[in-house]
């Protein structure tokens, strides 16, 4: 979505410029919590209740997927301060989060969303009024001509009438536009970082491996019969393993074959997000995907799988284990790394691993 439904009523281009020349994320964050009050049919809104929505809605980007927002952004500072000052799990729903923020008593959680008061609220109407000053735009923000989306109170903003039938009537659309621009600024800081924009919101439900599990896994099982958790050495067999992530999926957000393989259920659960050192677990985990490619290619030459490993690397049913090995640490190892430069943590090895 590179372009705003247009309006002849509206200067619909200076919401778009509002996008001109970012340094922060704050304006897509506060277009977003617009969105989000006038979808609730509220026209006077307070400025905590829109800097509490705007924490809530790049709470998951920032703690699940560890997407950097830059060195000097407020908003990821605020969430990972607010984070520990409400005590809050990741795994909250931003509307959970939301309404948390807005009651909160907690003095730094409060001193933390005002703190927005400073720049947010009149900087991101800078379009209706180049080169004006805070006290300019205040003032400016309360006369009809300029049409500005709303107008600046203390306490509160209060949102034109006419802005805000637009703004409802298009919100999808205006959403979009502004997750496209934001998922731009965010690849630019996160240039090794696959899949920004599936990253931008909590996704409903994590897709599951039941068919990964099914359709290659139980086929290499049924052949070796037990396979040893490369985690922990516990002999895994064909009704009771989990399928684990090597990478995270909270990093590279797919569930591709070459990056699954199958582990302890209890150790699984354990490790959740955390990154397995490669000098630790490489090797075994590629001597498990070579048996399993192997096994595979063997019994059931054409499964639908396979395929994701040609994608990898094409030719790798015929090369040697040498090329193969290459070719995986050549893709893993890179993972890995900008993974753990973004935030993601190291597992410890364990005692049988």
């Amino acid at each position: 979505m590179k372009k705003l439904p247009d309006d002849r009523m509206l200067p619909v281009e200076k919401l778009a410029a509002c996008f001109n020349n970012t340094v922060a994320t704050y304006k897509f964050y506060w277009l977003l919590s617009l969105l989000h009050f006038i979808e609730k049919e509220k026209t006077l809104v307070t400025k905590r209740e829109m800097f509490a929505c705007m924490i809530s809605r790049a709470w998951y980007t920032i703690n699940y997927f560890h997407i950097s927002f830059g060195a000097q952004d407020r908003i990821q500072q605020a969430v990972q301060q607010i984070r520990n000052y409400e005590n809050l799990s990741i795994e909250k729903h931003q509307n959970e989060i939301l309404d948390q923020l807005i009651k909160s008593n907690n003095t730094n959680t409060i001193k933390t969303l005002v703190s927005f008061d400073t720049n947010v609220p009149h900087w991101f109407l800078s379009p209706w009024f180049p080169k004006e000053t805070k006290d300019s735009i205040y003032s400016n923000s309360h006369s009809l001509k300029y049409l500005t989306p709303y107008a600046l109170e203390k306490e509160f903003i209060s949102i034109n009438p006419i802005w805000a039938n637009y703004l409802k009537k298009n919100a999808a659309l205006i959403r979009d536009f502004c997750y496209w621009n934001l998922a731009l600024f965010l690849q630019k800081r996160n240039p090794s970082v696959p899949d920004i924009p599936n990253k931008l919101i909590k996704p409903a439900d994590r897709p599951s491996l039941r068919n990964q599990r099914i359709g290659f896994w139980d086929v290499v099982f049924d052949k070796h019969k037990e396979i040893s958790c490369i985690y922990t050495g516990i002999k895994l067999i064909r009704d009771s393993y989990a399928v684990e992530h090597f990478v995270p999926y909270n990093f590279v957000s797919h569930n591709l074959i070459w990056n699954l393989i199958p582990a302890n259920s209890t150790f699984n659960s354990i490790k959740s997000d955390k990154l397995p050192p490669p000098e630790v677990y490489f090797n075994p985990f590629f001597e498990l995907q070579l048996k399993a490619i192997k096994c595979v290619a063997e019994n059931a030459p054409k499964n639908k799988y396979l395929e994701e490993y040609l994608i990898m690397m094409p030719g790798i049913l015929d090369a040697d284990k040498e090329s193969i090995r290459i070719r995986f640490k050549e893709t893993i190892i890179p993972l890995i790394s900008i993974a753990h430069n973004n935030g993601f943590e190291y597992l410890q090895k364990t005692k049988n691993g």
